[in-house]
């Protein structure tokens, strides 16, 4: 049944068919049908408009929130991470997310746990308790070595229920955001995705999810008080890891779950990396982006040389990968990766807002733009105006040069 038909509806015994509500309606989803208003549920925003101005009383919106099943948060604890892991190692956003919940864990009084999906991990389980977890919920199956969604989906779905978590928290990278939507989905919970800061309020155990909105230009602070688990994901460099502690100990939960639960409606044939000769992105200490200042895809490769002499990574702006000169997985900002380099190079890149929460938390920024007003100069350390291919590669033949002494 859809959601609109729930909600709003024509009182045959009271409409006249004035045609006022025909007349109001911004989104054309009234007609007149056998004199009678009848609404195209398809179109109707629940505006409201049409209630207000008929006469009659005809038509109304029904609240249905107090039909929607609320959870018994009272029988949720907990503060869980999901551990994401690739090639059998396990994700530094994982241990960032460890060290803020945590924090957010010792706030309310209650476990820190880990969730853990793969094969052969075990022994790897004393990485996370060092990390700061009590609890480790581990999966480990030769069908859950690569991620996929509907395995990874069912299986969380299942210890969810089984153990209830106050708190879900997962990282915003491309495997965190696929998966963490369809769990989202599944429970009937609430999600804010991309967090920048969590906190806890301690009366109401409510999670404080903050993150960038309206592109970047407030922080808005989001709450789920009527479902659990509260479930966010968090960028990757906004927090900071988990000091490791050798001795700590924790306590593991091994789960195994039969075939149905790992069943799949698609197949992995291949998992194909992609072949880059600088350091991944998402880790690198040096980071030299490049932007639509460039002009073309084939510029990139003076780009790539000067990652290279720096033993840095290329980074680029959306207007670069949207134009097809380099693939997404270099792509810094909003809609991107974010990074947090000791050293971070900017190279024909004017500084969009969305640009700029991608990588402005940098330690040092350098600028190169021909455009003195560019915004990205307003944020960086040091700004050289002028053209980039005659900077960039004499920066890299300097660079070559002293880092050879």
């Amino acid at each position: 049944m859809s959601k609109n038909k729930e909600r709003i509806q024509v009182s045959k015994e009271k409409c006249v068919g004035c045609r006022l509500c025909v007349t109001v309606c911004p989104f054309s989803a009234i007609a007149m049908k056998e004199k009678k208003a009848v609404i195209d549920l398809e179109k109707c925003n629940l505006c409201g408009a049409c209630k207000e101005i008929c006469k009659f009383k005809a038509i109304d919106i029904v609240d249905i929130s107090s039909q929607v099943r609320f959870v018994d948060i009272n029988e949720y604890k907990d503060v869980w991470v999901f551990c994401e892991q690739k090639k059998g190692v396990i994700q530094s956003i994982a241990h960032e997310l460890l060290g803020e919940g945590r924090k957010l864990a010792d706030k309310l009084g209650v476990k820190l746990c880990a969730v853990l999906l793969g094969e052969g991990f075990q022994p790897k389980v004393k990485d996370l308790y060092a990390r700061g977890a009590d609890i480790v919920y581990l999966v480990d199956d030769p069908k859950l070595k690569h991620y996929q969604d509907d395995p990874y989906t069912n299986v969380i779905v299942k210890l969810i229920h089984e153990y209830k978590p106050e708190i879900f928290l997962c990282g915003a990278s491309v495997i965190g955001r696929s998966l963490v939507s369809r769990i989202a989905v599944k429970i009937n919970a609430g999600l804010t995705a991309d967090c920048t800061g969590l906190d806890i309020d301690t009366e109401k155990r409510l999670l404080l999810q903050t993150r960038p909105a309206f592109g970047g230009n407030i922080m808005a602070t989001i709450i789920s008080p009527n479902h659990r688990p509260q479930m966010s994901t968090v960028r990757h460099k906004v927090m900071k890891e988990a000091v490791p502690n050798s001795s700590r100990a924790g306590k593991l939960i091994l789960k195994t779950y039969d075939d149905t639960v790992y069943s799949s409606r698609t197949k992995l044939l291949d998992v194909v990396e992609e072949i880059e000769e600088t350091v991944n992105l998402s880790e690198a200490d040096i980071i030299v982006s490049g932007g639509r200042g460039l002009g073309g895809p084939e510029y990139f490769d003076m780009i790539r040389e000067l990652a290279k002499v720096l033993n840095g990574a290329v980074g680029s702006s959306r207007a670069a990968v949207d134009a097809g000169w380099i693939p997404y997985s270099h792509q810094v900002g909003q809609t991107g990766k974010t990074v947090c380099p000791k050293l971070y190079i900017a190279c024909g890149i004017s500084g969009q807002i969305q640009h700029l929460i991608g990588m402005q938390s940098s330690k040092t920024i350098l600028a190169i733009n021909k455009d003195p007003d560019a915004p990205i100069f307003k944020v960086a350390t040091y700004g050289i105006v002028g053209d980039i291919f005659e900077i960039v590669p004499a920066l890299t033949k300097r660079f070559r040069e002293i880092l050879k002494k």
